[in-house]
């Protein structure tokens, strides 16, 4: 096992990441940029390093000013939390080359499921079912796109290649605005992502947004740790998650997670991964694997009992997963709810200082947050500053938990989206289940304020 890891990240995950290590007797080296140098996670690292000025193109995704900080402090391993480079595979190959583990997946994985159109091919040969759509990245030749719209039928939509985070994607309803929206699309994601490629997939009406959390190692074992729901969102922004999904049959769900562990197996993943999913009329559809820990990881870790860092760690150092897939159980029903630091309704970032954090307690309920009182909320980076999560025997008792715990958190001296939050647990649909990834956007429109 490693003696020393470090953090490359910041915010909530770092300090999941390092509570982490904690338990598991290894110490933590903590980066950081000048903007977080009064962050919780810095104070309680066993060492802590700036690697630059507020922006992060200057810190967090600054690579050789990480490696040279492994480097440094003898660290054996590098922890990319999500976002930033955590799916970026010229990071994970720069990190191995110079002598560390990349705890995450190889190069070689995070490069393939990093490109939308390899990562549908992929799948394709695993047998995982994905959304009908064009072979791989569009033609020039504006006949040929005309040709493939009218195949797969309208609505389609049209996707960045190298796209993720909900961005770089059109929905086309028509055939006079399909050309302009290829061309439009193909300038964002070179500009975005550094990669024009886009490609074509039919638009489902009405669909949920379900994934499949995964673990695999590199002595050929792969489980699925049950799926989550991640339907409420806005602007393809997830806000809250849950697990189980509601209303939907075991024996598919099973279906769908047995062939992600075969297509892991496969491809020869290795550590943590999401396979998401559209789910419309009793059918999966493929839509993008995340090769990385997920933001709304607790919620599969409160229902299955397993810590999806410690085994993201293990993996990385050689172990084998402790469990078969005979061993996952599922046990009652977990909501997760992102708490941004924005204001509830017009959703405007709201950095500044928080006068007063008062988190929430009692059974089932879990806040992961590096906010306290008088921490300052910079206004460089997303603007999470954490999330309430509750586990409850049933889907009702968590959502009663849910609704508890919301209504003792205080979060004073900015705006947050908790008032949101607290209208939604009581929203009639929200409560029976099984709302689209249209439905918040829908209830925003009607609600506006």
């Amino acid at each position: 096992m490693f003696k020393k890891i470090l953090i490359a990240n910041r915010g909530e995950i770092a300090l999941r990441i390092q509570r982490a290590c904690r338990e598991m007797d290894i110490k933590s080296v903590v980066v950081y940029s000048e903007a977080d140098r009064e962050a919780k996670y810095v104070k309680l690292a066993d060492e802590a390093v700036c690697i630059g000025p507020a922006a992060s193109t200057h810190s967090y995704l600054n690579m050789p000013a990480i490696i040279a900080t492994a480097e440094v402090t003898d660290a054996e391993a590098i922890h990319p939390g999500y976002g930033f480079l955590s799916e970026n595979a010229n990071f994970a190959e720069r990190v191995e080359r110079s002598g560390f583990v990349f705890i995450g997946p190889s190069p070689d994985n995070i490069r393939t499921m990093g490109d939308k159109v390899a990562a549908k091919q992929a799948m394709l040969k695993a047998g995982v079912p994905c959304v009908p759509g064009s072979d791989g990245a569009l033609s020039d030749d504006p006949k040929e796109i005309i040709k493939q719209a009218r195949a797969i039928g309208y609505p389609v939509i049209i996707k960045a290649a190298g796209g993720g985070g909900g961005r770089g994607m059109r929905v086309v309803h028509t055939e006079a605005a399909l050309i302009n929206a290829v061309q439009t699309t193909r300038a964002e994601a070179g500009a975005a992502f550094g990669n024009p490629a886009v490609y074509m997939e039919k638009f489902l009406e009405q669909p949920r947004h379900i994934e499949i959390q995964i673990l695999a190692d590199t002595h050929k074992n792969a489980v699925w740790l049950g799926e989550r729901d991640c339907s409420m969102q806005r602007r393809h922004q997830k806000i809250i998650e849950e697990a189980p999904a509601p209303g939907i049959p075991r024996r598919v769900i099973e279906r769908i997670g047995d062939r992600c562990a075969a297509a892991c197996k496969k491809m020869g993943y290795r550590g943590a991964g999401t396979f998401e999913f559209l789910f419309e009329n009793g059918e999966f559809f493929f839509i993008e694997m995340n090769t990385r820990v997920q933001v709304e990881h607790p919620v599969t870790e409160m229902v299955t009992g397993i810590d999806i860092v410690q085994m993201q760690i293990r993996v990385a150092a050689g172990e084998k997963l402790p469990f078969t897939q005979r061993n996952i159980q599922l046990r009652g029903h977990a909501i997760e709810c992102r708490i941004n630091a924005e204001d509830p309704y017009k959703f405007t970032p709201s950095p500044g200082r928080i006068t007063l954090w008062h988190p929430p307690g009692g059974p089932g309920v879990r806040v992961d947050s590096h906010a306290y009182t008088n921490y300052y909320v910079p206004p460089h980076y997303d603007s999470m500053i954490g999330k309430v999560i509750v586990h409850g025997d049933t889907r009702n008792q968590a959502l009663a938990r849910m609704r508890t715990a919301l209504s003792e958190t205080v979060v004073e001296g900015i705006h947050t989206n908790i008032p949101l939050h607290r209208e939604l647990m009581t929203d009639a649909k929200f409560i029976e289940g099984g709302t689209t990834i249209h439905y918040l956007e829908d209830w925003l429109s009607a609600h506006r304020r």
